[in-house]
């Protein structure tokens, strides 16, 4: 992220009223989670909400869970400085996704009694492959949450002209309040969340475009009849990747971004877990993705709005601060400069309330996670069992939230805006996951060293891609390849690899195996990078 986009713009009228709107938002989340942590008995409650949320409900939770501050800055930013094609592109696709995950992976899901996701690859094959994807999704999520905190730090920071030197003070505050909100709540309070979250980002998008368009005199004077001089090319498609974005690139990227995560996420799949059953999960996701694209067009408006609002009056706009170079920094500027008094709290309220709701789920979520592959195996069965489990959860909750405050301080260092450093630190990841799952459950001819190899394969190419400038001194690859090509690459090589004979044999066969293909992978990308440097 650029320096001029996180730098403290000097003058704002972000005022008391404002702040006392902010705090009052802050007290309103503790309050609810507090609630709701009367009704925790057992683990089913804390993690699954009792397993009998409406598909309605499940299904703006999941869209809170994965659409974060980050999208909520990132695709008015997008728009600002790229264009509309992510956004268009990404609507496109939802109906598609939709299909995929609920034909194909929610059944699976369904079936059988879990609390997370992983305890399905230990079924189908093995242990070891339930480990290495539930301690990837750990890692995964850990970074997704610095990553948030990090970008609602930012934000606050330029919205209500605080210092920079805040930054750190302020993340630190949105993690604890974060953690004590999942550690008193769990997933009732979180989905709960999700609905205060969803009306007022919408109600901050739908304001500012009402905003600009009452002061341009209607919606004619802000609507673009040409791109933007400062605007890159954007074709429908091209081989090349080095050109940042393409229709049928992103249409194919979101396309497996959305489905890598809904199969494989265990924060989309404790939602469906959430519903009585298939059918119950399916039309949660369903009202996920009509939400999703609800807020996606939303946003896009509002990226356009503002973009014609500052071409039209540049001089409002602070030296330093450009249409195309500090795309994430436009819409915050305009929320404490642009906005009357008491509207930018509001708005900023629900910047507070999308950066928690998303955090809490992912807390959440880990812990279902370390609970059912690490703890639960060490609590003894009994009369205290489900009381002291829901006790190590908050203190699991304790731990992550001092993690992630301490992890936020180091995402500055990532480049890229925030849609491009999303898809380089925690998107990564998702594909080699997805491809675990998909081994488990449509390769019949699939094995525990097989997966693994191809999750390590896969991870490799998506970082290679997604930090090919820094790897090689060249110009950087686009980040809407990562995807396709982690995804490939991974269920190629699971593929090859399963074919090899180690299934049943002794531990000293499969590790000799290992040895070898890890040596096979050293080797080719000293190639591919040395022969590219």
């Amino acid at each position: 992220m650029s320096a001029v986009t996180n730098q403290l713009l000097s003058s704002h009228n972000f005022g008391s009223i404002d702040w006392a709107i902010v705090v009052a938002s802050g007290f309103l989340l503790l309050g609810i989670g507090f609630y709701y942590s009367r009704r925790q008995r057992t683990t089913d409650d804390y993690f699954l909400a009792g397993r009998n949320q409406s598909p309605l409900l499940a299904g703006v939770s999941l869209f809170a869970a994965l659409f974060t501050l980050v999208a909520f800055i990132g695709v008015p930013g997008e728009i600002v400085q790229h264009g509309p094609v992510l956004v268009i592109a990404s609507v496109t696709v939802l109906p598609f996704s939709y299909f995929v995950l609920g034909r194909f992976l929610i059944p699976a899901f369904m079936r059988l009694p879990i609390t997370s996701g992983y305890e399905l690859l230990e079924s189908q094959l093995g242990r070891p492959v339930r480990l290495a994807a539930s301690i990837t999704f750990i890692c995964v999520r850990l970074v997704w949450m610095a990553l948030i905190l990090y970008a609602a730090a930012a934000v606050l920071v330029n919205v209500t002209g605080c210092d920079r030197r805040w930054m750190p003070l302020i993340a630190a505050v949105i993690g604890t309040l974060s953690t004590l909100y999942t550690l008193a709540g769990g997933m009732e309070a979180v989905m709960t969340t999700a609905v205060l979250e969803f009306a007022l980002l919408l109600l901050g998008a739908v304001l500012t475009v009402a905003l600009i368009s009452y002061r341009m005199g209607g919606l004619a004077p802000w609507w673009p009849e040409q791109a933007p001089s400062h605007w890159l090319p954007q074709p429908f498609f091209s081989w090349d990747p080095h050109i940042r974005l393409t229709a049928v690139g992103t249409c194919i990227s979101y396309f497996i971004s959305t489905v890598c995560a809904g199969g494989s996420d265990q924060v989309a799949i404790q939602r469906y877990l959430t519903t009585r059953n298939a059918a119950a999960a399916r039309r949660a996701v369903m009202f996920g993705h009509i939400t999703v694209g609800i807020i996606l067009l939303s946003l896009g408006l509002v990226g356009t709005a503002l973009l014609g609002y500052y071409r039209v009056f540049p001089n409002e706009l602070p030296v330093g601060l450009s249409l195309a170079k500090n795309g994430d920094a436009i819409f915050p500027y305009f929320l404490s400069h642009g906005l009357p008094v008491g509207v930018s709290g509001l708005v900023v309220a629900g910047l507070l309330t999308s950066a928690v709701s998303g955090i809490s789920p992912s807390i959440n979520s880990v812990i279902a996670v370390v609970n059912q592959e690490f703890s639960a195996r060490f609590v003894p069965a009994g009369a205290q069992a489900e009381a002291t489990k829901i006790r190590l959860a908050r203190i699991l909750a304790l731990v992550i939230g001092v993690v992630i405050i301490a992890g936020s301080l180091a995402m500055g260092q990532v480049k890229g805006n925030l849609v491009e450093v999303s898809g380089k630190t925690v998107n990564v990841f998702f594909y080699p996951i997805f491809g675990l799952f998909f081994m488990a459950l449509f390769v019949r001819f699939a094995t525990a060293f097989g997966a693994i190899m191809g999750a390590i394969y896969g991870l490799t190419a998506g970082i290679i891609v997604g930090y090919w400038d820094v790897f090689t001194g060249l110009s950087k690859l686009s980040f809407q390849w990562i995807g396709p090509t982690s995804l490939v690459v991974a269920l190629t090589a699971s593929c090859l690899f399963s074919l090899l004979p180690t299934k049943g044999r002794p531990a000293w066969v499969s590790g000799a195996w290992s040895m070898g293909a890890l040596l096979l992978l050293v080797v080719g990308v000293t190639q591919i990078l040395g022969l590219k440097s």
